[in-house]
């Protein structure tokens, strides 16, 4: 019996190594967009969770600065027309795990469900680099800058 015990701290230990471990690394989950398999990986899930309200070409419904009859805001475009670029990944992230109405909070109402139940992080942050991988040198840029001053506080 008291052989085992070791061997179980030991397998504890380790699983525990394995949690640590297997979280996102926030700066690699930040630059998801260098990476080409990940990228690919984002693209699908997009088309597959995000398209059908962003659109196929990310660039959202019409008039998405307007509320409509019930209050709410469409899908905003995710490419540089829209205004997912001036958020953080972070942020980002966040909103797609959580749901706009959680991370706002106050009673804003939104159509924008969370997507925790249904994606992994390490997905959510795929799909948030494929987003980026579409936009400018210069966007990319600034969205880079304002994560490094975000990871950095």
């Amino acid at each position: 019996m008291y052989k085992r015990v070791p061997l179980l701290l030991v397998l504890i230990a380790g699983l525990g190594g394995v949690y640590f471990f297997a979280q996102p690394d926030k700066s690699t989950a930040l630059a998801a967009y260098r990476n080409a398999e990940t990228v690919a990986t984002g693209k699908a899930l997009y088309g597959e969770y995000c398209a059908a309200c962003h659109g196929p070409d990310l660039a959202g419904e019409p008039d998405w600065q307007s509320r409509d009859a019930d209050g709410y805001l469409p899908a905003p475009p995710h490419d540089e027309t829209g205004h997912t670029w001036h958020h953080p990944t972070e942020q980002l992230f966040a909103i797609t795990k959580l749901g706009t109405e959680a991370i706002v909070g106050g009673g804003y109402r939104s159509n924008m469900a969370g997507f925790g139940d249904l994606l992994t992080d390490d997905e959510i942050y795929a799909v948030l680099g494929y987003i980026k991988s579409t936009w400018t040198d210069r966007i990319i840029e600034r969205h880079s800058q304002m994560d490094a001053a975000v990871l950095a506080q």
